[in-house]
């Protein structure tokens, strides 16, 4: 039985510049923790991702969710967490607030975290394991499908990871090569042209493929003179990515995008507001072949779909410390195997939960090895760090989540 709770809110600093882009000029990285104990003294971990102020409001949210959970069994509360999320979720006093977004959903993506944690740290074994090891049909008790009735059923969502049970076998030997990385932080906003070309030969020497650089300047020839210096140091072999981080307008992006089509971006990521689908989706037209990557600020599954359904969504970026936490993302990557786009997330986390939740997306649900984003900057403050060699993430083993702060 979960008979101990407690929330924490934890806040970290940045060296200079790390972390910068073109709107968060100086972010401070910061959690809002839930740990939750049960009576053998096994505590399960969730994290949700903030930048600073106002972590203490996400803080409260996750108090008032996790206080509804005391005195319930890990594995009675998971043989159906989809329908424990979808009451939590609609908490009338605390759905006008969102509903399934902002700081009341970051809360609950803690909480949902953490149960999560508890549960693989239960039966011993780490999260991607347990959830590889799931059938089809214990994997979608776990999920909300609510409002997505439209395109994905949950007898449709059985069926679809049903059909990859014969391939798990010979897709787990990711699992002894390694999940590929990007580097996420040779180009941060504030980095002088110098220190750009300084950290992408560091990340080439370190065995890295892919990395991305922030854009978004007031000034589009400096985005586009440092794009050119990123492809000129990286090579014409590989993928260069561009961050906007929300900077632009539409009639900006289609400009400013066009101008880049030059250095040959594998991706231009959140170039506008993200609640605009629309815009993305006229976007998305006037600079084809260049695809966009989108997610990092969809707080929820039901505007994933939307994105989805326009078409203009390239690669997807859900984050499981920004939507409602495992659940949901497990049922953003369905819908997103559905409609055939990649899922590469987004790591507020800093990759520790996405490093297992990606092996489970390419194992149990088909879904392409991509890359998983990395962001060095908090390793010192987890117990467990993940671990990178060559440019790949080596496979975690100990039991759990791999969230446990110090």
């Amino acid at each position: 039985m979960i008979n101990k709770i407690e929330i924490s809110d934890k806040r970290f600093e940045l060296s200079t510049g790390a972390g910068s882009d073109a709107i968060h000029k100086d972010p401070q990285y910061s959690y809002a923790v839930t740990n939750l104990t049960n009576e053998n003294g096994i505590t399960g971990t969730g994290l949700a991702f903030t930048l600073g102020a106002g972590n203490d409001l996400v803080c409260n949210a996750a108090q008032f969710y996790a206080n509804t959970l005391k005195g319930k069994d890990i594995e009675e509360l998971m043989s159906d967490f989809g329908q424990t999320f979808r009451t939590l979720s609609n908490e009338q006093q605390f759905r006008w607030l969102g509903p399934h977004k902002g700081v009341v959903h970051l809360g609950l993506a803690s909480v949902t975290n953490a149960c999560y944690d508890l549960w693989a740290k239960k039966r011993g074994v780490p999260l991607w394991k347990l959830l590889i090891d799931l059938s089809p049909e214990e994997i979608v008790n776990t999920l909300d499908l609510s409002y997505l009735e439209d395109v994905l059923t949950k007898e449709e969502a059985i069926a679809m990871l049903q059909s990859q049970t014969d391939f798990k076998k010979s897709r787990e030997a990711i699992l002894d090569i390694g999940y590929p990385g990007y580097d996420t932080s040779v180009g941060w906003f504030n980095y002088d042209d110098e220190k750009v070309r300084e950290n992408c030969k560091k990340a080439i020497a370190n065995g890295f493929t892919a990395m991305k650089l922030k854009v978004g300047s007031a000034d589009p020839r400096r985005d586009i003179r440092r794009a050119n210096i990123v492809r000129e140091v990286a090579g014409e072999t590989s993928k260069v990515m561009l961050d906007a981080n929300q900077q632009w307008t539409l009639p900006q992006a289609i400009s400013i995008c066009n101008e880049l089509k030059n250095m040959n971006p594998f991706w231009v990521e959140e170039p506008t507001h993200p609640d605009d689908v629309l815009a993305h989706q006229t976007l998305a037209k006037e600079i084809a072949p260049v695809k966009l990557a989108l997610g990092e600020h969809v707080p929820n599954r039901i505007i994933f779909k939307n994105y989805l359904q326009t078409g203009c969504t390239g690669f997807a970026q859900v984050d499981a410390v920004r939507v409602g936490g495992v659940s949901e993302f497990i049922t953003i990557s369905l819908l997103c195997k559905k409609f055939g786009v990649p899922v590469v997330p987004h790591v507020g986390d800093m990759g520790q939960l996405h490093q297992h939740l990606v092996l489970f997306n390419h194992i149990a649900m088909g879904h392409e090895a991509l890359f998983l984003e990395h962001i060095p900057h908090l390793k010192q403050h987890f117990k467990n760090p993940i671990k990178i060699e060559n440019g790949v993430y080596i496979t975690p083993q100990e039991a759990g989540s791999s969230c446990d702060l110090k």
